[in-house]
């Protein structure tokens, strides 16, 4: 294939993200330059509006999250049905986690976004309208779908080189603490002046704001920017490898046969059991035992989103840079065991702010270089797919975490959470330093 054709594929997969302003025709006619400048700029234009979607969609998440337990108090809910709420809510998202990536790999990233946004603002909508418990149950059902930073995952794994992803998908973290700021702190003020029920048609508000923004400014297909794709016949010879069906549950399972996603998932749900545990429960931990208001509560999940804003944003970036993967894993895993025995201590608020550092941090870098680590171990068109097991995952622990954190809560205290943290991530860490892999 001559090099004038090749651009001109290469060019014709770009077609979507924009035209080409100010071509640049070389001697011998083709457009390379133009291509190169085009492309750069379509990625920063590109990122930005997804960074800005994982702001709204975090901000829309955390001011929802905020108030569901005092709603859920006021309806009659006690801890344990709250457990089961929330229980609900991570069963749905683990249905639908691995389903939304492969929706997202054959349909494109576009298509994905505008699904979870549809879905977050109908979840958001029924939670406004709730007046009795079982309402509150139903408004979890449309969150099979809601999905948005596994989207924004998928967009930012799409454009980016293996070399900096864990980096880059850091700086996606920190859109989604910036959103953890103002979420919290917005909902705290919204329930204090109107009530639970305008908190949550605020967040279904700016969940359609986010669908008409992923509509007018995201791609259809980012794979085709993929560095990692460089051929026009390669990408179109993989996308005929994808199967219709975005329900195939044999083309999700088929990654756990990669011994690099098998092995950090397996370490991702046994150290994720407890910090399901410690993150469903804290809403009612703050209102029980550190007697929080609302809006106080949302002071401290704010603290937190600017925690992981620097966890993310500076530290994880750094240490990626200088360090091996595994090196870092095994560093994580240390620093929130010693966390979890910090907490198990802890007796009021302010010591909680201080023991909650190292956990951000630990827990941060753990997150990134797990996912980092097993989008490398596939092919782009798989990355979706993967992205969306590593999400399901996580929506496993929850589905046990919340019921499991409420009994302990209820029999042994607050104290037993921290404990239980400390055994597993202990126990996890000293596997790693003896029988973990030093290379994924």
């Amino acid at each position: 294939m001559s090099l004038d054709s090749e651009v001109r594929k290469r060019s014709d997969m770009m077609e979507e993200t924009g035209p080409d302003p100010d071509p640049v025709i070389t001697s011998s006619g083709s457009t390379i330059k133009t291509t190169t400048t085009t492309c750069k700029n379509n990625r920063k234009w590109l990122l930005l509006n997804t960074h800005l979607n994982a702001v709204i969609y975090s901000s829309c998440f955390w001011v929802q999250i905020g108030v569901l337990p005092y709603l859920s108090k006021k309806l009659g809910a006690d801890p344990v049905v709250f457990g089961y709420l929330q229980t609900t809510f991570a069963v749905v998202q683990l249905c639908g986690g691995p389903i939304f990536g492969r929706f997202g790999d054959i349909f494109g990233s576009r298509a994905a976004l505008v699904l979870s946004f549809m879905a977050a603002a109908m979840s958001y909508t029924i939670l406004g309208l709730a007046s009795t418990v079982s309402m509150l149950f139903l408004s979890r059902l449309p969150s099979i779908f809601m999905h948005a930073m596994q989207g924004s995952q998928m967009v930012v794994t799409d454009i980016s080189e293996k070399e900096g992803r864990a980096d880059a998908l850091g700086k996606l973290g920190v859109s989604y603490a910036i959103g953890m700021v103002i979420g919290p702190f917005v909902g705290g003020l919204i329930t204090k002046k109107y009530g639970e029920q305008s908190a949550a048609f605020f967040a279904a508000t700016f969940s359609f704001i986010s669908i008409i923004i992923s509509l007018l400014f995201i791609p259809r297909n980012t794979k085709a920017l993929s560095p990692q794709e460089k051929s026009a016949e390669k990408l179109e010879a993989n996308n005929k490898e994808q199967p219709a069906s975005v329900f195939s549950v044999k083309k999700i399972l088929e990654l756990l046969h990669i011994p690099t996603v098998l092995y950090l998932i397996t370490i991702k749900i046994i150290t994720g059991i407890p910090f399901g545990i410690f993150q469903s429960m804290f809403s009612l931990v703050s209102m029980e035992f550190f007697k929080l208001e609302p809006q106080q509560n949302g002071f401290v999940m704010s603290y937190v989103g600017v925690l992981s804003i620097v966890a993310q944003g500076l530290i994880v970036g750094v240490l990626s840079r200088r360090f091996s993967e595994p090196f870092l894993l095994r560093g994580a895993i240390c620093v929130i065991a010693s966390a979890y025995g910090l907490l198990y201590m802890v007796t009021d608020i302010y010591q909680f702010c201080i023991v909650i550092i190292p956990m951000v941090v630990g827990g941060t870098t753990l997150n990134v270089i797990t996912t980092s680590a097993m989008t490398k171990s596939v092919t782009v068109t798989k990355t979706g797919a993967v992205l969306g097991l590593s999400m399901a995952t996580n929506s496993l622990i929850r589905t046990v975490s919340p019921t499991m954190g409420s009994i302990m809560y209820k029999n042994y205290g607050w104290p037993s959470i921290g404990l239980l943290g400390l055994v597993v991530n202990a126990a996890v860490a000293l596997f790693l330093f003896y029988h973990g892999k030093d290379s994924f």
